[in-house]
């Protein structure tokens, strides 16, 4: 993204952010309907993730153009939430979220070693970490650093105005995950997109895709637990923060070995996620060879 690109962006957040929900949805909806149409690589990629993911979807291309289109607009909805937040008040983003799973969650939180949280790219997640830190405990997000800088900054401290930390993929943002993790936070990451280029390859829905181990590696040297969860629109456009069991990464003498255990068991609990829920699995990005 250019600096032009980030200005039109800014422009159009801060008509965004002053108004009602509901105008802004139907905004976002607009402009999703643009992109679903126009889009060079968005919508193929994204359409073929839906059908590695769905095989189903590969000799229906019916229900794969109404699902694409979903996810396009659930996707834009996303956007204009996180348009709104820097005039958001959590007291009022609150009786938006509901919680399934929340025993896993208080599981993870009795054992004193913070929390992983290992998602997937779903739902409008900003909304829901910033409830669940003015509720919860402190949240922190460990994701790839934006450009242009001005882009990320903006970002981050929209975030930090909600009490969410953005810690980068770089040794800094590594040393102050394991800082918050041992000072009991909440850490949030994905790994259905390998951002920094060193996933190991595993089978993801049945094909090879680099995956992140990083989360893995933490709880292995912390015992910090890791807990699946993906967060996805209702119909009434609340949200839903659905939790799944623990996992526990087990050291048994082979650090590789053991990392690629417990993600292993991560990717599969993500799956049933995505595969509940396709139009609402933002991943308009290249995850497969083959793929546009």
């Amino acid at each position: 993204m250019g600096e032009w690109t980030w200005r039109a962006f800014k422009v159009v957040q801060s008509l965004v952010e002053r108004m009602p929900r509901p105008w802004a949805y139907a905004l976002a909806v607009m402009a999703a309907r643009f992109a679903w149409w126009f889009s060079p690589l968005a919508r193929p990629r994204l359409e073929y993730n839906l059908k590695v993911a769905c095989p189903e979807l590969e000799h229906d291309r019916i229900a794969l153009r109404r699902i694409s289109w979903l996810n396009f607009r659930n996707h834009a909805k996303a956007y204009a939430d996180l348009m709104q937040l820097p005039m958001a008040r959590v007291e009022a983003m609150r009786p938006r979220l509901k919680v399934q799973g929340w025993e896993y969650l208080e599981e993870a939180r009795a054992l004193g070693k913070g929390i992983l949280l290992v998602s997937c790219h779903m739902g409008s997640y900003e909304e829901v970490a910033a409830i669940w830190s003015a509720n919860l405990a402190p949240v922190s997000f460990f994701a790839e650093e934006l450009e242009p800088r001005t882009l990320f900054e903006w970002y981050r401290d929209t975030r930090a105005r909600l009490g969410i930390s953005v810690l980068t993929l770089d040794h800094g943002g590594i040393r102050k995950v394991l800082q918050a993790l041992r000072e009991q936070e909440m850490v949030i990451t994905a790994i259905d997109r390998d951002i920094a280029g060193t996933g190991y390859l595993m089978p993801f829905f049945g094909k090879l895709a680099p995956i992140p181990l990083g989360p893995a590696a933490i709880a292995l040297r912390l015992g910090t637990p890791l807990f699946p969860v993906c967060c996805y629109r209702l119909p009434d456009d609340t949200y839903m923060a659905e939790g799944a069991p623990l996992v526990y990464a087990r050291p048994t003498g082979n650090a590789r070995a053991d990392q690629v255990r417990a993600t292993e068991q991560l990717l599969r609990r993500i799956e049933q996620f995505i595969q509940r829920h396709p139009e609402q699995w933002h991943v308009p990005h290249r995850i497969w060879a083959g793929s546009p």
